[in-house]
């Protein structure tokens, strides 16, 4: 679709510069290292990402977007087969999409080739709007792999993957936050959607607490498998976050982009 990119870029920025913003003036934890490093790193990250997308799309240009249209072209995929209204796939796909990345998330955390990238993400010695995007090119290509799989088996229209894309990204925002909830909104919200208080959970240097609550957007999935902890054992602003072995190294970029070589494969 002609303006996607803009619309997703649009959403994307508007998103991290008001969360941001929202982190500074109401933020829920006292941060252990300076932002300048880290979000150098961070955002050094997220630019070989787009650049390893961009680089996929020259070898297989079809990319999620691109599988819808050219599913739809061809006649692939469920949707593709049924005349059922638009929200309704609507609704199917984003629920269905991101059941598979709650899956995807919790198979990371399992097969420990796989942890060895997903690490990288785990890390971040401070949890904020930064975070969301720090995932290694690798993971992310093998993320955009499953996801193109899944748009043609769904057949669903372009549209549907544009809004999915667009809800991810942002609630991988939200929940990454530094950002202090009034409890009892945060309590209503977490019926349906992952806080930042759930989501930091899985963030803390436990094993038995960071292999819990692998949602991004619906709280759901968490709640009907078994991986749903409401609250880490040591209190949200005494808890530690990222590896139980590292130092301040997460926040030099080679030194991350490094750490799935290292022999070193403790979580």
């Amino acid at each position: 679709m002609e303006y996607e990119i803009l619309v997703r870029l649009g959403v994307f920025l508007t998103l991290f510069a008001g969360l941001a913003s929202a982190e500074s003036l109401l933020p829920r934890r006292r941060r252990s290292l300076p932002r300048t490093g880290r979000w150098t790193t961070n955002i050094g990250i997220v630019v070989l990402d787009s650049l390893t997308l961009q680089l996929m799309a020259i070898v297989m240009p079809l990319l999620a977007v691109g599988a819808a249209i050219d599913a739809a072209g061809k006649g692939w995929g469920l949707f593709n087969h049924l005349d059922w209204p638009l929200w309704l796939e609507v609704l199917i796909v984003v629920v269905g999409l991101d059941f598979v990345i709650w899956g995807q998330h919790a198979i990371m955390h399992k097969i420990p080739i796989l942890w060895r990238l997903h690490r990288v993400h785990h890390a971040d010695r401070d949890v904020d709007v930064t975070t969301a995007v720090r995932f290694h090119p690798v993971e992310i290509a093998l993320s955009m792999i499953i996801k193109i799989g899944c748009v043609y088996a769904l057949g669903p229209q372009a549209i549907a993957v544009i809004l999915f894309e667009v809800m991810l990204n942002g609630m991988a925002m939200f929940n990454h936050a530094n950002l202090r909830i009034p409890p009892r909104l945060e309590t209503w919200l977490r019926l349906i959607v992952v806080t930042p208080d759930m989501h930091r959970v899985h963030h803390s240097i436990h094993r038995p607490e960071h292999d819990t609550n692998f949602g991004f957007s619906l709280s759901v999935w968490d709640r009907l498998f078994g991986t749903y902890t409401p609250e880490p054992a040591d209190g949200h602003e005494s808890m530690t976050l990222g590896l139980k072995w590292q130092n301040d190294a997460p926040a030099r970029l080679g030194w991350s982009l490094m750490l799935p070589f290292r022999r070193d494969n403790s979580r």
